[in-house]
């Protein structure tokens, strides 16, 4: 059972037409550079104690979005507000407040470590960088509660990374990231190279830490269904866009975005029976390059509900509905609408 955040709760991280852009090689002359607009104008906030879920395809710019927000990308225009001071452009003691309240959790639970270092000193390392102050025997403290805590032991300490499972590993990857007491953990796809039992026990993991500690995540991931059991909200991004914002139930009972509808729609049916009824067609074609993406609305390549007027300008992000979701689509289906045919 997830529990919802407060109504009034703080915004604790607040985006702002954030854009992320990349001089690329165009071609066989390396001199000739194209611009790869990987985020491309994202705005959203992030509440105290809340999940936000980041979904979509490969290549649309959530990794690039999760690392811009900690200064590990390249911030071509935006802001990045973190408890109301700006990070980008702001002071510098601005950024530092930002690392040391928000940390994140990376994909590879193996390569995010370092293989020189042993466990216990993986995860005092930002002790030792935020929290100078502390003693080494404190720091050892807090080191074997917060394994402990992770469902790691003492015997752990002075392994290698090498020496332990990929569960393990990211194990070791939240209990790094939460041992300086962020109030913000970034989730890139923690779970998405372990296998399928072991995703259940860190989603749990992450779940019963989330409520002992009132933290926020921004979770991001491909597994709609790992999505749906986390998130209070859902934002959906398609080639550096946003496509739909809105509540867990919004988003996945009455999703009013095409390319909402077509990732459900996708999802696998565990019945043979139930697969073979449905009829919604799966999505089709590639993702454009971000190189160069469509003119207009950027999944009008690949939607059925395309018309002229998706081509000709960029649909503004707006709140429609009773669900009060955020959607970017000149032909958005209201929760009391028909499907398309």
């Amino acid at each position: 059972m997830i529990r919802e955040p407060a109504a009034q709760a703080d915004t604790l991280l607040s985006v702002r037409d954030l854009a992320v852009h990349f001089r690329v090689a165009n071609g066989a002359w390396p001199w000739q550079k194209s611009l790869l607009r990987a985020v491309n104008g994202i705005s959203f906030d992030v509440r105290r104690g809340e999940t936000l879920g980041l979904v979509g395809e490969s290549g649309c710019g959530k990794s690039t979005l999760a690392r811009a927000l900690i200064g590990l990308a390249p911030v071509a225009a935006g802001s990045v507000r973190w408890r109301g001071n700006e990070t980008v452009t702001g002071a510098r003691r601005d950024l530092h407040e930002l690392r040391r309240g928000v940390q994140m959790i990376f994909q590879d639970p193996l390569a995010s470590l370092d293989p020189r270092m042993s466990i216990g000193e993986i995860v005092a390392e930002p002790l030792r960088t935020h929290a100078a102050h502390l003693g080494r025997e404190e720091i050892r403290r807090r080191v074997l509660t917060m394994l402990e805590r992770v469902g790691l032991s003492e015997r752990h300490v002075e392994r290698r990374a090498h020496e332990i499972s990929g569960g393990q590993c990211q194990r070791v990857g939240i209990a790094r990231a939460l041992i300086g007491e962020p109030a913000l953990v970034i989730c890139d796809e923690p779970v998405s190279a372990l296998d399928v039992s072991i995703q259940a026990q860190i989603v749990n993991l992450l779940r019963d830490l989330q409520r002992e500690l009132g933290l926020a995540l921004l979770f991001v991931a491909h597994d709609l269904a790992v999505v749906k059991a986390l998130s209070h909200r859902v934002m959906v991004m398609y080639l550096g866009r946003v496509m739909e914002l809105g509540t867990r139930e919004a988003v996945y009972g009455t999703p009013a975005h095409p390319y909402t509808r077509a990732l459900l729609d996708a999802v696998p049916v565990p019945d043979p029976a139930r697969a073979r009824e449905r009829h919604a067609p799966l999505l089709k074609g590639e993702i454009p390059s971000p190189l160069k993406p469509p003119s207009g609305c950027a999944f009008r390549t690949r939607c059925r509900n395309a018309s002229e007027r998706c081509a000709e300008a960029l649909p503004p992000a707006a709140e429609i509905g009773a669900t009060h979701s955020i959607v970017a689509c000149w032909h958005p289906r209201i929760a009391d609408d028909p499907p398309a045919a």
